[in-house]
């Protein structure tokens, strides 16, 4: 079983990066509440090299619905706000020449479907993800068994580990989704 240890804890760690990269892309989906998350991976052209947002500037949330961007250099300024009205992300930047202020409204019974949709389709991609993890590690481990590396009992016991795994997983991305779309639909 020793040769297969170490194909299962790489498959598990594969899966577990699934699920912080699902949370990271919930993370980014606007709900009705202020969250840094929502613009602080944006890339503003800063002296004209791409940028993260959350490097040139301080990003605050003082109130439940506002968000504060403090530059650390105020020239940058207009350029966060082009960014941020470019992203599309349905909020409007107010610049007062010293910080961004980004107030954000109330979403709509439509806008929150919308992004029920999209969080639906990113706990889909992870899902698919992780199948793809099991079917891989699946191929790698009948393989170590072929090589001699691995009996075939412990070839079958190491399947049945991952398809555990990926049961687990799989439930843990409807747990996430089903959390999101909770915390979307309250108003």
């Amino acid at each position: 079983m020793g040769a297969l240890s170490g194909t299962i804890a790489g498959c598990k760690d594969k899966m577990e990066k699934c699920i912080e990269h699902l949370k990271g892309q919930f993370s980014a989906l606007r709900t009705g509440k202020a969250s840094p998350a929502l613009v602080d991976n944006l890339t503003v052209p800063y002296y004209g090299v791409p940028t993260k947002l959350r490097e040139l500037a301080n990003i605050s949330t003082p109130e439940a619905r506002l968000i504060v961007i403090n530059a650390f250099d105020p020239s940058v300024l207009k350029e966060i706000e082009k960014t941020i009205i470019a992203a599309n992300l349905g909020v409007t930047p107010l610049n007062d020449g010293r910080v961004i202020r980004v107030p954000i409204p109330e979403l709509s019974q439509e806008r929150r479907a919308e992004i029920i949709k999209v969080a639906k389709r990113y706990a889909e991609e992870a899902r698919v993800a992780i199948r793809n993890i099991r079917r891989d590690t699946n191929e790698e481990i009948k393989n170590i068994q072929k090589g001699g590396k691995a009996t075939e009992d412990e070839r079958d016991q190491a399947l049945k580990d991952i398809q555990k795994s990926t049961d687990d997983f799989i439930k843990k991305v409807d747990d996430t989704m089903a959390a999101k779309e909770k915390e979307l639909m309250v108003v």
